[in-house]
């Protein structure tokens, strides 16, 4: 393997994502590929040849323009095809994860944007190289750039350490939404698209938030409000799963069973 990296000094305290490294490979008869693992985040940008991705469970091919992000502690490797080297860029990344597959990983095909990100990347490796005064701050300002336009890409779902406060301030708003709303057809996607948020991310961050998923969150404030229409009135069983936005009676029974462990209509049985 062909490999230059550059290593940067490492910060002292901060919560936000902190670049280690910056590393350029390209494919050569000593290529390793074993698996193995990191302790920080890996962000592969492949920048020329083909070649595939392994992880301890399943492959899958590479080219030009394909970013892979690799959490911390997840075995990994790379192969190359002999006909068409690969070629990538690298960057070490601690305090960041990706929040889009339960295998620790997400593969994202960049259609727009590609020659901006290559730009930055450029820029960072040259800084790193050359070492000059002030070479680490631009460096970490660049991968700012990088993991914001990232974050744009709907399958990368990304999470920082430094996105604490806010998520909390958009879980909050997400959490008022459903409680002023929930008798209304909502999903995952347009609570996401309120916050301004990544849906996987906006699901991870409100459950580390408040114990449950939006979702799940959901269907609590529409059982709770069901309870008492059931306690307080006579409406049929079908009225009141369409009043609290089921998509169907047996829906709303189902949700009920399981939250209440009885039946909507032995509840009500139970306590009029």
């Amino acid at each position: 393997m062909s490999q230059q990296q550059y290593a940067l000094p490492r910060e002292q305290g901060g919560a936000a994502p902190r670049l280690l490294y910056v590393s350029q490979a390209q494919y050569s008869s000593d290529w390793n590929s074993s698996l193995h693992t990191h302790g920080c985040a890996e962000l592969f940008f492949i920048t020329g040849g083909h070649g595939h991705f392994r992880t301890r469970r399943e492959a899958f091919p590479v080219a030009i323009h394909d970013t892979v992000i690799i959490n911390a502690n997840v075995p990994h490797t790379e192969t190359s095809r002999l006909d068409s080297p690969l070629e990538y860029t690298v960057l070490g990344v601690e305090g960041l994860e990706t929040l889009a597959g339960a295998e620790g990983y997400a593969m994202l095909h960049l259609h727009t944007g590609w020659d901006e990100l290559m730009g930055c990347l450029q820029l960072m490796l040259q800084e790193a190289r050359e070492a000059l005064p002030g070479y680490e701050r631009v460096c970490r300002s660049l991968l700012d750039v990088v993991l914001v336009r990232l974050n744009r890409q709907q399958d990368a779902a990304l999470s920082g350490e430094s996105s604490g406060a806010r998520s909390s301030r958009e879980c909050g708003l997400v959490r008022r939404y459903i409680d002023n709303h929930f008798k209304e057809n909502l999903s995952l996607d347009q609570l996401a698209q309120l916050a301004h948020l990544n849906k996987y991310y906006l699901a991870h961050s409100f459950r580390r938030e408040f114990g449950v998923s939006p979702i799940n969150y959901l269907m609590s404030r529409r059982i709770e409000e069901s309870r008492f229409l059931l306690r307080e009135t006579d409406h049929p069983l079908s009225l009141i799963a369409q009043i609290l936005g089921f998509s169907s009676l047996s829906y709303f029974s189902q949700c009920f069973r399981r939250m209440e462990g009885v039946s909507p209509l032995e509840y009500r049985r139970r306590h009029r």
